[in-house]
């Protein structure tokens, strides 16, 4: 391996024409898109390129080549476009200028930095970047590639993806980002000073920030590539990302109630049961998920087809399903059993890689037995025709059942026993070590194209394990892996989705409960542990997808007890509660979609001047609207004769920080609070600490069992008095593409606090089943409320 040294000083010689300039022997380019310096000492030239006037690539290549090469490019899908551009130099540096931000490169060093137009310095360059070629092996004429920046000393950043360390903010952090279990790697982070930076590499990489820099070094690439965007705040950055990488389509509707799995429903009559039983409760439930191994043993892993004889008539479980307007989805893999028609076609076609996956067990032995070894194996995603011949199998197994979503689980995908000379694999773009963190992009969006394809009355759903950069626009939730079931794991999962939506992709979920329970060994007989439930079912009330799932024990709300006792009221209070809540979390997603917003939002997203939220990591907004503070301590367990018991003698409290900048409304008693301040909070087990935003406008949905059992013929419109709101009422048909030909519509409500005056807007579009007349119930937290009859047209209502 050889290392391409970047260093040299020079000086101005001559013009050499209208575009180019040399520099003793290096030639400075002015392009239609940005700036191109060629150091013919060191056969290396740095570019710049803008793709939008927020959006600067820059590209450090070898000489050899004329332009930029070419690369397999999964993760970005935006195309340059014409930007106005102005060049300049400055202080030693060459500056090209957009109406957003401007670069400068250093004459000397190569170096870039990143200004506002302003000349407020956001992000800069240091010291060289390496590019080290490898001579040999599967990697022959790729580089070793590291690009070390310079942030200020107390500047927050955010993202990475979904890690469990517990952190916000990512400083002081040595990472090395590769995809697993329970952390999702997303080469990419953005700055409260309002800028973003995606290394746009699918290799695994380090990601080191320390007190003498911050970079990033990826063990294979065809050259240094990264994207720098500004946006001025988070919403911007995020807005950015999007724009570069692919913007987050609707899902249904039915994603957003309430969801029931465990590890795992053994028959037909087991799953069916579940739904009739939550029915027969009145309990809400909108979806219901399958598990792995209905197709049978390890031999026959993932056939995508129910050959386990427990499921007798999958047709009829998904009509009986149905009829009780549930929805399924089930469990698909990344690998293959070695008696199943996808492993046979895929390995004839040479489509199949060696390494060891999930499970290792032949016949379901435990531990496994090298002579009775699984030969299940993980297939090529990357290719093309191996992702049609997934989806042939999922189609005519699965889909064509009538089969609502998928639970991809392991896309990251599972690699047990690793060795390093495994990442040597070929796949279908070369090294597995070369594209090892975009498996999940490939594999989640092989399934969605092809659905797409297939059918347009079904929106794509995914329920997925693993995610990479732009994976927002493959219809997919990321839920975060087998985790334990504990107070500190459960504490570590706020961060973790934070992080995640601060990476731009915003659908995201845990196992409410955590997936072992292995500090637990009485299981759910253990008050702590359903404690711990409770707590983490209002924690998942308040996601983007509310999903009960677990191994070890049933997580069914009927395993806590019955109607009239305090685990099973409690949860059974934060069902309904996510339910009503619909018209303005559905109308959220819209925000989503059309405006680039986010669902969990940590509070420096609206809070930026508040230096107390910046690395705050056990508090959020839920939309713009909602703080929330999930209670992650237990309270009411206790000691007795050496056993653990449940004590709700007295109420507990936490502490509870307002952000600086809002006033606040708790949400349960409607009290009036300023913000900048702490306060206590009284927590009994079924209360989480909820506080709304003084401005907020909020619909209140019907009580329902499902999702669509009323239409929002009647809702209550609450407002918090105390600033000036707007909201913005979003409906469809919920679950087809005809929003995307702009069937919908859109009810714009708008609070003047002054005036005390709430505006209803003039309905914008229409789609088939639209509600043309309604009723709305005005309620302010100060105790106003009026009744609304409204047909579509602007309406001043007076407070």
């Amino acid at each position: 391996m050889k290392a391409i040294i970047l260093t040299g000083i020079f000086s101005f010689v001559s013009v050499l024409s209208s575009s180019g300039i040399l520099l003793a022997g290096n030639v400075l380019t002015k392009t239609a898109r940005g700036l191109k310096l060629n150091i013919e000492e060191d056969k290396l030239v740095t570019e710049i390129v803008f793709y939008t006037p927020e959006i600067a690539r820059v590209v450090k290549y070898p000489s050899s080549s004329d332009t930029i090469p070419e690369r397999n490019n999964l993760s970005v899908v935006l195309a340059p476009h014409k930007c106005n551009l102005s060049y300049g130099e400055a202080g030693g540096k060459y500056t090209v200028t957009s109406s957003e931000v401007m670069v400068l490169l250093d004459k000397e060093t190569g170096n870039v930095s990143f200004q506002t137009k302003n000349g407020a310095v956001l992000l800069e360059e240091q010291e060289k970047p390496v590019l080290i070629q490898y001579k040999e092996g599967v990697n022959t004429g790729d580089y070793r590639i590291k690009q070390v920046f310079k942030l200020d000393k107390y500047e927050p950043i955010y993202g990475l993806g979904q890690m469990q360390s517990g952190k916000l903010s990512q400083r002081n952090q040595d990472k090395y980002l590769i995809q697993g279990n329970v952390e999702d790697v997303v080469t990419f982070f953005q700055s409260v000073k309002g800028y973003g930076v995606f290394w746009d590499n699918y290799s695994p990489t380090w990601f080191v920030d320390n007190e003498k820099a911050t970079f990033f070094e990826s063990e294979v690439g065809e050259f240094i590539d990264y994207y720098f965007m500004t946006g001025g705040n988070a919403d911007g950055v995020i807005a950015n990302m999007r724009e570069l990488t692919g913007q987050v389509p609707m899902l249904p509707l039915w994603t957003y109630g309430f969801w029931q799995s465990r590890e795992r429903y053994k028959s037909q009559n087991e799953i069916v049961g579940v739904v009739s039983k939550y029915r027969e409760l009145q309990v809400p439930l909108d979806g219901i998920i399958q598990d792995w191994q209905y197709w049978g043993g390890n031999y026959l892993w993932n056939a995508m087809e129910f050959l386990n004889g427990e499921f007798w008539n999958p047709q009829k479980m998904m009509e009986d399903i149905h009829a009780m307007n549930a929805k399924a989805i089930i469990s698909i893999w990344s690998s293959f059993g070695p008696m199943t028609k996808p492993y046979k076609e895929l390995d004839e076609k040479g489509m199949l890689f060696n390494f060891q996956t999930w499970p290792l067990a032949g016949p379901d032995l435990w531990p496994p037995r090298e002579d009775y070894l699984s030969g299940v194996r993980v297939y090529d995603a990357y290719n093309p025709k191996a992702r049609d011949i997934y989806w042939k199998y999922a189609n005519k197994g699965l889909f064509a059942l009538g089969m609502d979503g998928w639970w991809m689980d392991s896309t990251e995908p599972d690699h047990l026993n690793f060795k390093d000379e495994d990442l040597n694999e070929e796949t279908f773009l070369g090294s597995l070590r070369k594209v090892r963190n975009a498996y999940p992009l490939m594999s989640v969006g092989g399934v969605y194209d092809h659905q797409c394809k297939a059918s347009s009355d079904k929106r794509v759903f995914i329920l997925t394990r693993s995610a990479f950069a732009g994976q927002q626009r493959y219809g997919a939730n990321t839920w975060t892996g087998d985790i334990q079931g504990t107070w500190d794991s459960f504490k570590r999962q706020i961060p973790a989705g934070l992080n995640f939506s601060l990476s731009a992709i915003p659908n995201w979920n845990t196992d409410i409960g955590g997936f072992f329970l292995g500090e637990y060994p009485k299981k759910l007989a253990d008050p702590d542990y359903k404690e711990l439930y409770v707590r983490w079912l209002q924690f998942g009330t308040f996601c983007p997808m509310m999903r009960s799932h677990g191994a070890d024990a049933p997580r069914e709300i009927y395993q806590f007890g019955q109607k009239g006792e305090p685990y099973y009221d409690a949860i059974e209070k934060f069902i309904h509660l996510r339910y009503s809540l619909l018209p303005y979390i559905y109308s959220v997603s819209w925000e989503v979609t059309s405006r680039q917003s986010t669902f969990l939002r940590a509070l420096v997203m609206d809070f930026p001047k508040d230096k107390n939220v910046w690395d705050m990591n056990n508090e959020y907004m839920f939309g713009k609207s909602i703080l929330v503070k999930p209670v992650t301590d237990p309270m009411y367990t206790r000691m007795q004769d050496e056993e653990r018991v449940s004590d709700f003698s007295s109420v507990k409290s936490t502490e509870v920080y307002l952000p600086e900048g809002a006033d606040w409304y708790d949400y349960w008693t409607e009290e009036k609070l300023a913000g900048g301040v702490s306060v206590q909070k009284e927590v009994p087990l079924d209360v989480m600490p909820l506080y709304v935003k003084a401005g907020s406008i909020i619909p209140i949905g019907p009580e329902v069992q499902y999702a669509q059992q009323k239409s929002w013929q009647q809702l209550d419109i609450h407002v918090y008095p105390g600033a000036d709101g707007t909201f913005c009422l979003y409906e469809d048909e919920f679950d087809n593409y005809n929003y995307e030909k702009g069937a919908y519509s859109e009810i714009w409500m708008k609070w003047n606090d002054k005036k005390r005056t709430f505006t209803i807007e003039s309905r914008k579009g229409e789609y088939q089943g639209m509600l043309h007349e309604r009723t709305f119930v005005l309620k302010t937290a100060d105790g106003k409320e009026k009744t609304i009859n409204y047909t579509g047209k602007k309406i001043n209502i007076k407070l």
